[in-house]
């Protein structure tokens, strides 16, 4: 169940690319959020392009290399028009021949691939997450239904080739840890600790301007520590797909924090002035 509708909706509708794809969550649904403007994303790697649509079945796949000596990884990549965090969960419908073809290679591998933003603009963003297929479903005419699971955050270092599929060479992507001491109450527990504060707060009044009952939001951090936790509140902000590739490309899990706490505290006072014009004016009830 959600734990809050979506507030605004995106002014950038996904385009449709090479999969459908809907959400699935590894946790529980939280704000779906339009988020402040977004920063300009890093570097861009083209797109994929290769054959579509109909054709002969799959080849025979082409495993792709571990670690080289270089430290980089060669990974297939699937651009699509949603960001994926570690620990979040999405479902996938696999139609394009392409990448049929690239998840029967990484079925017979390591069950890993690569998911980076893609716009409308034609590009896929250079910092993107790991999937790992959890569970899926072959279908008679070679389509694929399935669930993948966001592992580590990588960054794009070369394209290997572009056909039949996207490959990359990439490197794995860490939190930094601070250079200097943080100041008082900017450190990264005492962020996330305002974060949560902040998600009650919209919850509750997200809930009472839509008529919902008011009840006491339970637990959202579950425990995790503020790096997995910033990632979870990142993946809220689904309706803000540019917003989402920010935050996930941050390196400094206090400042994906600092981020989300402007966000929230911006989404906070448009639903205050919302609660408070509905209070002064209330509906009046219709006339027959």
């Amino acid at each position: 169940m959600a734990l809050l509708p979506q507030i605004l909706h995106s002014p950038h509708p996904h385009p449709r690319l090479a999969a459908a794809a809907s959400p699935s969550r590894a946790f529980p649904r939280a704000p779906c959020l339009h988020a402040s403007a977004p920063r300009r994303g890093r570097g861009r790697v083209a797109a994929a392009a290769g054959a579509s649509g109909s054709g002969p079945g799959p080849s025979s796949p082409e495993p792709y290399r571990a670690e080289s000596d270089d430290g980089l990884v060669e990974l297939p990549l699937f651009p699509l028009p949603l960001v994926l965090f570690p620990d979040a969960t999405h479902a996938l419908h696999i139609f394009e021949l392409r990448y049929r073809i690239m998840m029967h290679t990484v079925l017979q591998t390591d069950l890993r691939f690569g998911i980076v933003f893609a716009g409308s603009g034609g590009s896929a963003a250079e910092v993107g997450c790991v999937g790992e297929v959890v569970k899926h479903e072959r279908l008679a005419d070679d389509r694929f239904f399935l669930i993948c699971k966001g592992q580590q955050r990588f960054r794009v270092a070369r394209v290997v080739r572009t056909k039949p599929y996207l490959v990359a060479a990439v490197q794995w992507l860490e939190d930094r840890p601070p250079a200097e001491p943080p100041a008082p109450g900017e450190d990264a527990e005492a962020l996330a600790a305002d974060v949560e504060a902040l998600m009650r707060d919209v919850i509750r009044i997200a809930n009472r301007l839509n008529g919902k009952p008011e009840k006491e939001v339970g637990d959202l951090r579950r425990g995790l520590f503020p790096t997995p936790f910033s990632f979870y509140v990142g993946n809220t902000f689904e309706g803000a797909p540019r917003e989402q590739q920010a935050l996930l490309e941050l390196e400094d899990t206090a400042a994906r924090l600092r981020r989300e706490r402007d966000t929230l505290r911006n989404t906070l006072n448009y639903l205050t002035a919302a609660s408070a014009v509905k209070d002064a004016f209330p509906s009046s009830p219709s006339s027959g």
